[in-house]
């Protein structure tokens, strides 16, 4: 064996311990994870998400209002006087966007097991993604139900007696 195809095989090796080491580190998180979220008894419907508060614009002091909606208590109270984030307990619902008096004070971006990326900053943008979901979901389960227009007309068509 060469010298570079020494390099090479070594560059290989090190690219194949690296992903297994962050495979492993994503396993172990997702571990954790489901040992928090367990005994609160919540559904996660996200592969992973981001959530950050812009310390510049949060107004927590005064209100705490995400804090205090927070289902799974993954935004608390900092001593230094700012909301933290537990990111692990976090399922990235969205209530505290919908209750934050800041508009793009926190953002939240998720991906759907489908791998839909979703991003939202303010209550406006949050209740549009959601119901442009539940509308695709309503329209799935009719297009189930009914596959052709004819199919729903065949059962539903009124009859001229």
């Amino acid at each position: 064996m060469n010298r570079v195809e020494k390099v090479e095989s070594d560059r290989t090796f090190s690219s194949d311990i690296f992903s297994l080491l962050v495979e492993t580190s994503e396993r172990e998180k997702r571990k954790r994870r489901e040992n928090l979220l367990a005994p609160l008894g919540i559904k996660e419907f996200f592969v992973d998400g981001r959530i950050t508060i812009d310390k510049r614009t949060c107004k927590g002091v005064e209100c705490k209002l995400c804090i205090k909606v927070c289902p799974t208590n993954a935004l608390y109270w900092k001593s230094s006087g700012e909301v933290g984030i537990v990111d692990e307990l976090c399922i990235y619902c969205g209530a505290c966007v919908l209750n934050c008096m800041v508009d793009d004070c926190i953002r939240i971006e998720r991906r759907r097991e489908d791998g839909t990326l979703e991003k939202f900053s303010t209550p406006r943008a949050f209740i549009t993604l959601e119901n442009s979901v539940n509308t695709k979901k309503r329209f799935e389960r009719v297009k189930a139900i009914f596959p052709s227009a004819t199919d729903y007309l065949r059962l539903y068509k009124p009859t001229l007696t």
